[in-house]
């Protein structure tokens, strides 16, 4: 434990630098390999079991109240890349979301950003040195969303227009043959619906770039916000924003810039979407976590970073940290609970589960520094909770 501690920490200094009975030997090997920390399928066969923060909350699951909601919030999703070069995971990326899957079908609605397109042909749009940051994942690879759990993904980030209309036409009917609805895309899907257990989850997304629907743009905000939730029982906003990298990872006040492009006042944003509707807001974009936040007993993630980027996208450091952040709400909307579930990249893998919690140490040192700790209270396994209540 001591030395996974001690990677844990080396690992965010560095990604902080500018840039019935057994004999007795059994017995004690037994609980050494269960004491061991450790990042499970890395280097073997593959390992499938739930980590006891997750058996907790699945015995929990059986006794909660019928009229508690779990969404399941993820980062950026771009499976690998067919252009320039290739850049795929083996199998058609069936191995991708093996250790996440369980918790993303479990919740009554998996949301994600993805980006990049879903296409097997088409000119990029990007000319000169951003070519190389043109993401186009071949259709094959589509089914993976499907069977990792996801109802909905977004669509409003700086790739989606990587390989222009053609590659935005492409992903709309990927995903709409495999059932996963999706918005995000100036004058087209503004919000979707999607009906889960009787319930009815809306869902919007807003991003940066001039083909999204943009989230300085308020009155088009409230605009979609008062028509999910005339349409809705409990509304889901994901935005794209931010600047990029691990010296982001700090929640700034006001505007953020970055490569000369307003990223917007992502603060003031998910606040005003929670003041005209919205019961949860999530981001993404910098490609790094950051904090979260109890905002009018709404819950806020400034930033879930990349979340299954195996090829192309940097993983290295914090950015490699991939959580999936449950939460738990009441039907009409308010925040009872959440989770934090760790997981780490692996290049060619995925997300892959860290059993040394480095995820949760992060979030839960940022959201100390950045929001005087949120109004929530993290515990060392990823459990969060409304400060001064607790959860049953």
């Amino acid at each position: 434990m001591q030395a996974c501690l001690l990677n844990s920490w080396l690992l965010i200094i560095y990604s902080y630098r500018p840039m019935k009975r057994f004999p007795v030997t059994l017995f004690i090997v037994a609980v050494f390999v269960f004491t061991s920390c450790s990042v499970e399928g890395v280097g073997g066969k593959a390992v499938e079991r739930e980590s006891p923060a997750a058996s907790q909350d699945t015995e929990r699951a059986k006794v909660c109240r019928v009229d508690t909601l779990t969404v399941a919030l993820t980062g950026d999703i771009m499976m690998g890349t067919a252009y320039p070069d290739t850049m795929l995971p083996a199998n058609d990326g069936r191995g991708l979301f093996r250790d996440v899957a369980g918790i993303l079908a479990r919740a009554d609605l998996a949301v994600g950003n993805l980006e990049g397109s879903l296409c097997d042909s088409a000119e990029a749009r990007k000319r000169g040195s951003d070519y190389t940051y043109s993401f186009r994942t071949p259709l094959s690879f589509a089914s993976r969303l499907k069977e990792a759990g996801y109802d909905y993904l977004s669509m409003a980030n700086n790739h989606s227009f990587d390989f222009g209309m053609r590659g935005i036409v492409s992903t709309e009917r990927a995903l709409g043959r495999l059932g996963i609805s999706y918005s995000g895309v100036s004058g087209r899907a503004e919000l979707a619906v999607v009906r889960r257990g009787g319930m009815r989850y809306g869902v919007c997304a807003f991003g940066h770039n001039a083909h999204t629907l943009r989230h300085q743009d308020l009155p088009k905000v409230r605009q979609v916000l008062d028509s999910l939730r005339s349409s809705a029982d409990i509304v889901v906003v994901s935005f794209h924003g931010g600047g990029e990298g691990a010296s982001f990872s700090r929640l700034p006040e006001g505007k953020e810039m970055f490569l000369g492009e307003d990223r917007g006042d992502l603060r003031g944003f998910a606040r005003f979407c929670i003041d005209n509707g919205a019961d949860i807001v999530f981001g993404h974009g910098p490609h790094v976590v950051r904090c979260v936040e109890l905002y009018k007993d709404r819950f806020i993630a400034y930033s879930l970073g990349n979340f299954c980027t195996p090829y192309a996208i940097s993983i290295v450091g914090l950015s490699g940290f991939a959580p999936v952040i449950e939460v738990k709400t009441d039907k009409s909307g308010k925040f009872l609970a959440g989770r934090i579930h760790s997981f780490i990249q692996r290049k060619g893998l995925g997300p892959r589960r860290d059993t040394c919690n480095a995820v949760v140490r992060q979030i839960r040192t940022l959201t100390d520094a950045d929001v005087r700790g949120g109004g929530l209270r993290i515990s060392d396994d990823g459990l969060i909770e409304p400060t001064g209540k607790r959860y049953k």
